[in-house]
């Protein structure tokens, strides 16, 4: 089968880009397929013309956005569609759900999946509330992901500090600001694949145990990308160790929300597990960082899967589901006359 790889790229003209995708493009050679990348930064014509040109099967989509901006991943996905192209994870729907943070927690809410409370603040519109709030809170950007604009001021405890940190995001980062409670205790990552029947992964625990004292447990952006910082030198992520009835039932949580937000293919799902037992999601990340010493791969290899197994599975995943999608109807009609 011919696989496309496609990936964003910093610029136009890049040679480089993110080393999760010759891992990726290697797996699935591996898996006996044909196998191209296509880096693109903003150049539609450029897209559509290496896409027309690679004629694949398939598009294993790596694009997180598009352009300049921090939220292009929805039109690359519609623009996909319009191709009529398959492609692995979510459609515009699902990204688009991802993207909005308070309306993932309104549809976390509909099927009764536990969330923290929280209210968005607008740059130009009403306060929207979510329920009650009660410090310490939590400041961060509505719809940006990859712990954008999150460092450890986004832990407040006066509303002097949280009206303080809400500018700075409308300011900074050009942003909603949400606002939720702040949840301490343990925090757990469950890696879902499938559609149909989607199987949850061992949980993944992050150790906040390094962090220097009084920082906030939280895996802020210095965490996440500073490799020279206290704060990614204090984290790591391991295999949770947990009685059965624990993991079960984290994993139930994960999958439920899964179902909740339509995640096609693959995601994983943050969740925080309070000192009384109470489980919360924090975020629910679609088609999550797929690079093989990452939180996901690591889950998926303590279940069975190795990191070559998991991205095959990955394009079965999309390509099954595609076959049972609703069929496509000819933009053909037959016009009525209609008599004068």
């Amino acid at each position: 089968m011919r696989i496309t790889v496609l990936t964003y790229l910093e610029r136009e003209g890049d040679k480089t880009y993110d080393a999760v995708v010759d891992q990726v493009a290697e797996a699935l050679r591996q898996g006996g397929h044909k196998v191209s990348v296509l880096g693109a930064h903003g150049n539609l014509g450029r897209l559509s013309a290496g896409l027309t040109r690679r004629r694949p099967d398939l598009v294993f989509n790596l694009m997180e956005t598009f352009g300049d901006t921090q939220l292009g991943a929805v039109g690359v996905v519609g623009f996909l569609d319009l191709l009529g192209l398959p492609y692995t994870g979510g459609g515009p729907g699902e990204y688009y759900i991802q993207e909005d943070k308070a309306l993932t927690k309104k549809l976390l809410a509909f099927d009764g999946v536990r969330y923290p409370d929280f209210a968005v603040f607008s740059r130009d519109a009403e306060l929207e509330t979510g329920g009650r709030l009660h410090m310490p809170l939590f400041v961060k950007p509505l719809r940006m992901d990859a712990s954008i604009g999150i460092d450890a001021r986004s832990l407040v405890h006066t509303t002097g500090e949280m009206m303080e940190r809400v500018l700075d995001i409308h300011k900074r980062v050009g942003d909603a600001a949400l606002v939720e409670e702040y949840v301490e205790g343990r925090e757990f990552y469950v890696g879902v694949l499938g559609n149909g029947e989607p199987q949850a992964f061992p949980p993944v625990e992050m150790d906040f145990s390094g962090l220097p004292e009084g920082a906030p447990r939280v895996l802020d952006s210095a965490a996440k990308w500073d490799k020279d910082s206290p704060e990614y030198r204090g984290t790591r992520a391991v295999l949770a160790e947990l009685p059965d009835e624990l993991r079960a039932r984290l994993q139930k949580v994960a999958l439920d929300a899964y179902r909740a937000l339509r995640v096609r293919d693959y995601g994983r799902i943050d969740l925080r597990l309070t000192e009384a037992g109470e489980v919360y999601v924090i975020e629910v990340n679609a088609s999550c960082y797929l690079e093989r010493t990452g939180e996901f791969a690591t889950a998926a290899a303590a279940a069975g899967l190795d990191y070559p197994a998991l991205i095959n599975r990955i394009a079965e995943c999309a390509l099954e589901r595609r076959k049972i999608e609703p069929q496509k109807v000819s933009a053909r009609r037959k016009r009525r006359k209609v008599r004068a």
